[in-house]
């Protein structure tokens, strides 16, 4: 049986590495991101990739893309809870209100209004069940500097991903999350451009490539019904992380 997963944020970074490793092994894949001619240039004619524009913001956008992803596919095994944005880096006195209220918008009302869909169809499907993998972050344990709004929003995520671990068991549904520190995708490349502005003598952060997270992701969603990831922490061997501080 050929599975389903539904990628948000896919049109870049770890979203999009993502959509190309479960692209490329046969499994039916919903891109949603804003831009539909970047998701467009990702699927790239491939029948089983299926370009569904949406903000996670807009609730409505996004129901019409899993009613299109479902109406197509038949099930949804699989939400890989992706979208998010790093926001200002600032001490919390210097955000303005409105930039905060963005990253919440984005990182924590987006990703409930796709695990509420993934959880409710999932629960209606026959065979019941799935798996919602979260995208956390190492920020969802320990913070770096100046990473007040993204580092509380990442920590919501892992209360969303242990209510969902716990509201999911009579009904099959296995909700695990991915911590990734550093792959190389455009934010990590732009902390890193912020840190040498700062400082142009510092030695870059250590980052790895984001190939290593997809097929980490993929471990997870891969697994039978029976077993479950409920955290993964995967990161550049060298980055600080223990001992941050």
């Amino acid at each position: 049986m050929v599975n389903s997963i539904l990628i948000t944020g896919a049109s870049s970074g770890i979203g999009r590495a993502v959509a190309i490793l479960f692209l490329d092994a046969g499994w039916q894949v919903g891109l949603v991101a804003r831009r539909r001619d970047k998701l467009a240039e990702l699927a790239d004619g491939r029948a089983n990739a299926h370009v569904l524009p949406a903000d996670v913001t807009d609730a409505g956008a996004l129901k019409g893309a899993f009613d299109d992803f479902v109406t197509t596919t038949g099930r949804l095994d699989v939400l890989f809870n992706n979208a998010g944005m790093f926001g200002p880096s600032a001490p919390i006195d210097e955000i303005a209100l409105e930039d905060w209220q963005q990253v919440l918008n984005v990182n924590v009302s987006g990703m409930f209004y796709a695990a509420r869909l993934a959880f409710a169809q999932m629960r209606a499907q026959s065979p019941q069940g799935g798996r919602i993998i979260n995208n956390g972050s190492i920020s969802a344990h320990t913070p770096r500097e100046g990473s007040v709004c993204y580092t509380l929003t990442k920590h919501a995520i892992t209360g969303l991903t242990r209510a969902l671990s716990l509201d999911g068991r009579p009904y099959d549904i296995a909700c695990g999350q991915i911590d990734i520190g550093n792959a190389r995708t455009e934010m990590v490349e732009d902390l890193i451009a912020r840190q040498l502005k700062a400082d142009p003598d510092a030695t870059p952060m250590a980052s790895m490539d984001v190939g290593n997270a997809a097929a980490a992701v993929f471990q997870m969603a891969a697994l039978p019904p029976e077993a479950n990831v409920q955290f993964m922490t995967i990161m550049a061997t060298k980055m600080a992380y223990i001992g941050r501080g």
